[in-house]
C-alpha cells in the first residue's frame, strides 16, 4: 500500500516508529551515561505515544492502559532510578569510552536492512495496519543487543537490555494488537523488580571492584585461574 493511500493516523503510527527506531540508533551512538539514560526515557514516551495512537487507529482501548503503563514505566520511572544511580554512584558525568563507533553504527544500519529482509515476508501476507512497523521492532530488539555487545559499563548494557524489552513489546502491539492484559502487567512487573536488582547490583558492584567496568570482572576471573 502506498502512503499517500494511509489514514493520518497510519502514517503517524508510521512516523513515530521511525523515530524510535533512530532512538535506538542515538543511544547507540551515545558515549555519556546521563544523555543515554535521556534517550532511554524518550524512546519510553515514543513507544507509549504510538501505542496509543495504535489504540486509537485499530480501536482496541485496552492497548491505553499498555500506553499508561509503558509510559509510567519506561518514560519516567525506571529512568528517574537509573538516573538517581548514577548520580550516587558519581558516574553521572563519565564519558564511556566506544571502540569503533563508526563500524558500530554500520553494524546497526546492517541490521536494520536484515530486519526488513525477515520481516518482507510477514508484511505480505498480513492484513494488519500496523504491518509495515514489524521490521521497525525488530531493528530495536537487534540494536538492544549491539548496544549490550559493544558497552563496557553495566549501566549501559542495563539500558540495552531495557531497549530489547521495548522492542519485544513494540513487536506485541504492532503484530497482535497487544498481550493479554495479565501478561503486561506480569511482564511491567518483572521489568520494575529487575530494574531494581540491578540497582542492588551495581552498588554490590562498586563496592567489590570500585568499577562498573564489566572487563574488570573478566580480568579478575583470569588472575584466579
Amino acid at each position: 500500500m502506498e502512503l499517500g493511500q494511509l489514514s493520518l493516523y497510519d502514517q503517524a503510527i508510521l512516523l513515530f516508529a521511525a523515530i524510535v527506531l533512530f532512538t535506538s540508533f542515538v543511544m547507540l551512538a551515545q558515549s555519556r551515561i546521563v544523555p543515554l539514560i535521556h534517550t532511554f526515557a524518550w524512546q519510553g514516551t515514543l513507544l507509549a505515544v504510538t501505542t496509543a495512537l495504535v489504540a486509537y487507529a485499530t480501536d482496541h482501548p485496552h492497548l491505553y492502559i499498555s500506553a499508561g503503563m509503558t509510559f509510567l514505566l519506561k518514560a519516567l520511572l525506571i529512568p528517574w532510578m537509573l538516573h538517581r544511580l548514577a548520580v550516587r554512584l558519581r558516574i553521572h558525568r563519565d564519558v564511556e569510552s566506544v571502540a569503533y563507533p563508526s563500524l558500530t553504527l554500520l553494524a546497526g544500519g546492517g541490521l536494520v536492512i536484515f530486519s526488513y529482509y525477515v520481516a518482507l515476508p510477514i508484511v505480505q501476507l498480513s492484513a494488519l495496519i500496523t504491518r509495515n512497523t514489524i521490521a521497525v521492532s525488530i531493528a530495536v530488539v537487534l540494536l538492544g543487543m549491539l548496544l549490550m555487545i559493544t558497552r563496557k559499563k553495566a549501566i549501559s548494557q542495563v539500558i540495552g537490555f531495557m531497549s530489547i524489552e521495548n522492542g519485544l513489546f513494540f513487536a506485541a502491539v504492532v503484530s497482535t494488537y497487544g498481550m493479554p492484559m495479565i501478561v503486561e502487567l506480569g511482564i511491567a512487573f518483572d521489568v520494575l523488580v529487575a530494574a531494581i536488582l540491578f540497582g542492588v547490583f551495581f552498588f554490590q558492584m562498586r563496592a567489590s571492584i570500585d568499577s562498573l567496568d564489566v572487563d574488570r570482572l573478566n580480568r579478575l576471573r583470569e588472575v584466579d585461574e
